[in-house]
């Protein structure tokens, strides 16, 4: 039972929105895309597509090096980083709109590969934090219109693995583009339900 004291200062999810955060809707994409490229924002452009393209954690994201995205003089089509969490290594791709956005920042910057892709602004010589991570998307999503407070960092890690699956329904794919461990992580992470299940089932004729 809640005390006087507890019930006057609030409980700590007043205000907020509970539960897993959706993932974006393709216009959602196309629209935050147009407006970052409109005001000419290049590190938040190139900071956007690398997440949705490489579907991390915002701790994995933040802790790129320009060496895990750049072989050469161009940006690689796939590469593979070890995950923080877990330790394993989870690979993914990097589409065109997003090697066009990198190579744009890494212009800006002149970054050299033991540099961190993200650099922080305010301490020389780390990388942003995942704190700064979430004000970004915050202002983003509110570039067009989104409540800041229905997304999270997860959002940008579930937009293309959600997308896949709907196209696709292949749940062992999507474990691998998360890196999760387990199937049922992917399943819990994902919010499939029985009824999902139903509908793949129906859509399958014999």
């Amino acid at each position: 039972m809640r005390s006087d004291h507890e019930a006057a200062r609030g409980s700590w999810n007043h205000g907020r929105i509970i539960g897993p955060k959706p993932p974006l809707k393709p216009r959602h994409i196309w629209a935050i895309r147009t407006r970052l490229q409109h005001e000419g924002r290049v590190r938040d452009l190139a900071m956007f597509n690398a997440a949705i393209d490489s579907k991390l954690r915002g701790c994995d994201l933040v802790r790129l090096r320009v060496a895990d995205i750049h072989l050469g003089d161009s940006i690689r089509l796939r590469t593979t980083i070890v995950q923080q969490k877990t330790g394993r290594p989870v690979p993914f791709e990097l589409t065109e709109p997003t090697r066009e956005a990198l190579a744009a920042w890494l212009r800006v910057r002149g970054l050299r590969g033991s540099d961190w892709l993200f650099p922080s602004r305010s301490r020389p010589g780390d990388h942003l934090t995942t704190r700064q991570y979430g004000r970004l998307l915050d202002a983003w999503v509110a570039l067009i219109g989104l409540d800041p407070a229905a997304y999270g960092t997860h959002s940008l890690r579930r937009t293309k693995v959600a997308l896949v699956y709907k196209r696709t329904g292949n749940l062992r794919a999507c474990q691998l583009l998360l890196g999760h461990t387990k199937l049922e992580s992917t399943v819990r992470y994902l919010g499939i339900e029985v009824d999902d299940a139903l509908v793949l089932s129906e859509q399958t004729d014999l």
